[in-house]
């Protein structure tokens, strides 16, 4: 936690210890500080205020782990660290980024890409569903009962990012009063905006496998964190990542390289750079039917209001997400500023968001990866 004030001019005297009386979600180093940030905090208080009375939700996961990963982690009783280090997990893999001790993303290397949960068979999806899914899933309760995986099971640390992939294709659905996934011939292309930490966890999308079945999925991952020499390189996952048992049967169809759903097919392709300088040499094999951009921080980074304007002309469904309700606030702001049009698509709780809190938040409201989300079903009448 920082103070607020902190960027206006003068040194903070100290931690931040002196709370916003009203809405409790800032804090200052000292009395002039805060004197000095009211001309910048008093539009957003109340906003605040009505954000903080909603932490109890924010916090509310179905795991045996939740209040660890959300209170305990709040309070500094717990860390990500000691939160991994108890599963067997930390520094290992997939979840190398999950803490601060984690290697930096713009050293990954595809070369060596993991897929492996270094969890057993049990606690991950590593192979077909038992059943395909005959409803829209809209918790991590149905899914995780879906895939048989029990409440102690951290994967959902990790998959957060397909499943909200999924998720945004269900809004812009309901949105639309359509559907985003009829009537594109098998095939479903997403350009998948501002991709960082998730590069080096790049095996988690192949559970599209199973949350978009009998359809090629193929995602471009544009951003400025993908490494030059890994620029225009495809991926694909023909299978599940894989347990660490030895005879499961996910070991069978690693040793083949054939996915046992042959009708379906997940694709990853990476571009390094902004998204509308890139975007000509992407169209020309991969015109998108939504865009996705997690944690996209908009209102935070200019170089959004291009990409903006060309997603709007584009006249295709977008959806953002971000870490807390405010950041969603300001981002749907400036949508608005650029181009006109409010999000139809209202900012809403991700009830697949990361299920442990951001740690060192600048505010006291909880923060989850792709916490919230809102955009756009269409950008016209």
């Amino acid at each position: 936690m920082e103070c607020a004030g902190k960027r206006l001019g003068t040194r903070c005297t100290g931690p931040p210890t002196r709370r916003c009386a009203r809405c409790e979600a800032v804090a200052y180093c000292s009395v002039s500080h805060q004197i000095l940030h009211w001309r910048d905090h008093k539009e957003e208080c109340e906003r605040l205020e009505e954000q903080m009375e909603q932490i109890d939700i924010l916090n509310e996961f179905p795991f045996t782990f939740s209040e660890e990963a959300t209170v305990q982690v709040c309070e500094k009783q717990e860390t990500r660290c000691s939160f991994l280090t108890k599963r067997g997990v930390h520094q290992t893999g997939m979840w190398l980024y999950e803490c601060c001790c984690g290697e930096p993303v713009m050293s990954f290397d595809c070369s060596r890409l993991d897929n492996t949960w270094d969890l057993g068979s049990t606690l991950c999806p590593c192979n077909e569903p038992a059943f395909t899914l005959s409803k829209h899933l809209i918790s991590w309760k149905e899914y995780y009962d879906w895939r048989s995986i029990p409440l102690h099971s951290p994967v959902a640390l990790l998959l957060h990012w397909p499943l909200t992939i999924y998720y945004a294709t269900q809004l812009t659905q309901v949105a639309d009063s359509g559907s985003l996934t009829s009537g594109i011939n098998g095939k479903l292309h997403i350009h998948y905006l501002g991709p960082e930490k998730e590069l080096l966890q790049l095996y988690v999308f192949s559970e599209l496998h199973a949350l978009f079945p009998h359809m090629d999925v193929h995602i471009d991952l544009i951003g400025p964190s993908i490494p030059q020499h890994r620029d225009g390189e495809r991926i694909k996952l023909s299978n599940y990542a894989h347990c660490l048992g030895t005879d499961c049967v996910c070991k069978s169809s690693v040793e083949s390289g054939v996915h046992t759903n042959d009708t379906s097919a997940v694709t990853l392709q990476l571009w390094r750079g902004l998204y509308h300088e890139r975007y000509t040499d992407i169209v020309k094999d991969s015109y998108p039917h939504i865009v996705i951009a997690p944690n996209a921080g908009i209102a935070a980074y200019s170089s959004w209001l291009p990409t903006i304007e060309l997603i709007k002309d584009m006249n295709i469904p977008a959806v953002f997400s971000d870490y807390c309700e405010e950041a969603c606030h300001l981002g749907a702001r400036c949508i608005s500023s650029v181009t006109g049009f409010p999000p139809n698509i209202p900012i809403q709780l991700n009830p697949f968001r990361q299920p442990i809190v951001v740690e060192n938040n600048a505010l006291f409201i909880p923060c989850y990866s792709n916490c919230f989300l809102y955009g756009m079903s269409k950008w016209s009448a």
